[in-house]
């Protein structure tokens, strides 16, 4: 209020005296900022997210604060938006932490760790279970800022070539997996690939790989996998909630007027409401689809699960003594899964498995 009744009162000579009108032109010019997502336009779901958020921001903004966004590997490599981020070579990034798992497995904790969270829980986690704030902790040696930006919800098991029907056929099994997940599944014999999700189909076609996880039924039915591996295994495991998170530059993020980061929080919430819906309203037509096409869904044999359980444990205590990022951050989370799912298993779970029992 007082700095518009100076500007009304004192006229341009005054203004222009004051040395002030350099601000005034600044405060007018149009912010644009570069956003580089990990995935394919194809993607329209995950990839989508980031579009989602863009298009909010130019909106709340009236246009005065453009996102451009650049699918994987236009910008810089689907697997280097971090380091770029980072470095201030860009100053957003849409992706799956646990792709920098190699870095620090602590990452993995802002998208999925194996028999974790389910999405609800991850959601609760991150925006009122304190799960945000210590992630930003950690990040802050990356000079990075984190959100929520999206949720895939429990993902499929992946794609086999052939079935597996105990823990004896993952012995060798090459499979393209995320970085953790692929740890846990080292333990049980098994040969983890990292790829990106535009190279996958190539992949398994020519028999690189022999089997693959993505994401589920709509992403995958796009990404043909069924062709080649008929095979479809559930559930994911390691992803019972795979969130995607929006990187922002820590310095550039401080250097913003406070409305805009405001802006920022509200587009990367409601692209992470905007994401699940697509998935959960999209998958079941999607799955009906792929069955049509020959795809053959089996569930995960009971003694593949508890040797995954076990393994995960394993690693888990392994981190526990030598990773102080991880431990600080498991402490937390651990104890959030436990009271998590005593709760879910009285409310949702009963409810669920009900109404998946019934004839509707």
């Amino acid at each position: 209020m007082e700095r518009r009744r100076f500007l009304k009162g004192a006229g341009l000579a005054g203004i222009l005296a004051a040395g002030t009108a350099p601000a005034i032109i600044h405060a007018q010019e149009v912010i644009r900022w570069r956003l580089a997502s990990s995935f394919p336009k194809a993607l329209d779901t995950i990839y989508g997210a980031a579009e989602d958020f863009a298009n909010a921001i130019n909106q709340m903004s009236g246009g005065k604060f453009e996102v451009q966004v650049f699918a994987g590997g236009e910008l810089v490599p689907a697997f280097g938006v971090l380091d770029a981020v980072q470095q201030g070579t860009i100053e957003l990034a849409h992706t799956a932490p646990y792709y920098f798992f190699g870095k620090n497995e602590a990452f993995a904790f802002d998208c999925a760790v194996p028999f974790g969270l389910n999405s609800r829980m991850l959601t609760a986690w991150m925006y009122d279970g304190g799960g945000n704030q210590l992630m930003n902790e950690f990040y802050a040696k990356y000079n990075i800022v984190s959100l929520p930006m999206g949720n895939t919800g429990t993902q499929m098991g992946g794609w086999y070539r052939k079935e597996i029907k105990s823990v004896d056929d993952i012995k060798g099994l090459k499979i393209r997996i995320s970085g953790f997940a692929g740890r846990v599944l080292t333990k049980l014999g098994g040969v983890p690939q990292s790829i990106p999700g535009g190279e996958i189909y190539q992949a398994l076609e020519k028999g690189t790989i022999d089997a693959t996880e993505w994401v589920g039924p709509y992403d995958d039915l796009k990404l043909g996998f069924y062709k080649v591996a008929p095979h479809y295994y559930y559930p994911g495991w390691w992803e019972g909630g795979a969130q995607l998170t929006l990187y922002i530059n820590k310095e550039k993020f401080a250097a913003l007027p406070k409305e805009y980061q405001e802006m920022i929080r509200a587009a990367a919430s409601h692209a992470h409401v905007t994401m699940q819906a697509k998935y959960d309203a999209r998958n079941p037509q999607a799955l009906k689809q792929l069955i049509a096409n020959g795809a053959q869904v089996h569930r995960f044999p009971k003694d593949v699960m508890d040797a995954a359980f076990k393994a995960r444990n394993e690693v888990y205590a392994e981190l526990n003594d030598t990773n102080p990022d991880w431990k600080k951050i498991y402490t937390e989370f651990e104890k959030f899964l436990r009271d998590q799912y005593a709760w879910f298993r009285l409310a949702d779970l009963s409810f669920d498995q009900y109404m998946a029992s019934v004839k509707l």
